[in-house]
């Protein structure tokens, strides 16, 4: 659908090292709209010479959602696609001409491939589908932190755009340390949000804040509306690995069999099972939980999906059960399995060398 006006919005504060790769990106928009809040390393001077129209705002008490809205009110009401990203994001090129060939008469949303993040060899980590591009009105950001767009009218009708790829590149050294005191005012605002939940949940883990991670995410899932298996299951695996850090290893293991029980179509808790079996050598535990997670070949795209688990991992693994079961052809198909996902593992390759000289 051409002759359409796209406009991109953005929040930013200290980013004048993604300024120019960014605006770069955003090029084929109509129109760039930044809400600075509280730079003070130059990056609205930076923004303005490279032509975004931008604002500077003090948002105190900080939250994202009232953040996000400000900016989202400088986009001309003429518009008639927003498109939301942030600074350390850029999109493959031609992704205007994608977004018009997608949108059409009714679309009030669109949804794109997302890379949130890269291996170091530049392959994609974990990707998912982000929905950060939207018709002018009747949306709004709602959640102090992980904030999200919300439809006045119910559920707003979307399309997913073929060739459209925002990839995130992100300062590795940016502090996270704003998010939990966020998420915590996030629950006690609505204690019923279940996503909001099992991500305050994940970040006390992240922290090792073990008890209340645990007890955070068995509230998540103890909500009605926590009916997402992928969800559930990460809550499980979240647990496993608070309980795992306290050295409680059934409780870890209880975890994991429900997290398989919850999501049996993810790789993740049968990797994690596999990698208990191989810590305490139980080859033909370790063999079954290979075995489950590479019968899941097709990999989903969710947040929830480890790229690890689609990497040699699971190969290297059922290799090992095979060879000390005596199984020794499959143990060497298996390993070269493994070596044609990671062609440069010189552990990988010299297991292949000892179990081929036993031929």
């Amino acid at each position: 659908m051409s002759g359409l006006k796209v406009c991109v919005y953005a929040i930013c504060k200290n980013e004048a090292q993604f300024a120019a790769r960014w605006m770069d990106s955003m090029g084929e928009a109509d129109g760039v709209y930044v809400l600075d809040t509280g730079s003070e390393d130059g990056t609205p001077r930076l923004l303005r010479a490279l032509g975004a129209d931008v604002a500077e705002a003090d948002v105190t008490p900080w939250r994202f959602d009232v953040a996000r809205n400000l900016s989202l009110r400088r986009v001309p009401e003429d518009a008639d696609i927003c498109v939301c990203t942030d600074l350390d994001e850029v999109f493959s090129p031609g992704w205007r001409a994608a977004l018009e060939a997608a949108w059409g008469p009714g679309i009030q949303q669109a949804r794109y491939k997302y890379v949130w993040s890269f291996g170091e060899d530049g392959s994609e980590g974990t990707v998912f589908y982000g929905d950060k591009i939207h018709s002018r009105q009747g949306f709004q950001w709602v959640n102090p932190v992980h904030e999200v767009l919300r439809f006045a009218q119910g559920v707003p009708r979307s399309v997913t755009v073929a060739g459209m790829q925002l990839n995130h590149h992100p300062d590795p050294l940016k502090s996270r340390a704003q998010y939990l005191p966020l998420l915590e005012l996030a629950v006690e605002e609505d204690p019923l949000n279940d996503r909001n939940m099992h991500y305050l949940g994940r970040e006390y883990m992240f922290r090792g804040e073990w008890g209340k991670c645990i007890e955070t995410l068995r509230r998540h899932l103890a909500l009605p509306t926590a009916t997402w298996a992928d969800e559930r299951c990460a809550s499980w695996r979240y647990m496993a690995r608070a309980y795992a850090a306290q050295g409680q290893a059934d409780q870890q293991e209880r975890c994991l069999l429900h997290a398989a029980g919850e999501a049996p179509h993810l790789r993740e808790p049968w990797l994690d099972l596999a990698r208990i079996a191989y810590a305490r050598e139980d080859c033909e535990a370790l063999l079954d939980a290979c075995h489950r997670a590479l019968a899941i070949t097709q990999r989903p795209r969710t947040y929830i999906t480890e790229a690890a688990s689609f990497g040699p991992l699971a190969w290297d693994l059922l290799s090992i059960a095979c060879w000390r079961l005596g199984l020794r052809e499959r143990a060497r198909e298996a390993v070269r399995q493994a070596i044609r996902l990671d062609p440069g593992d010189e552990r990988l390759r010299r297991n292949l060398r000892l179990m081929e000289e036993e031929e």
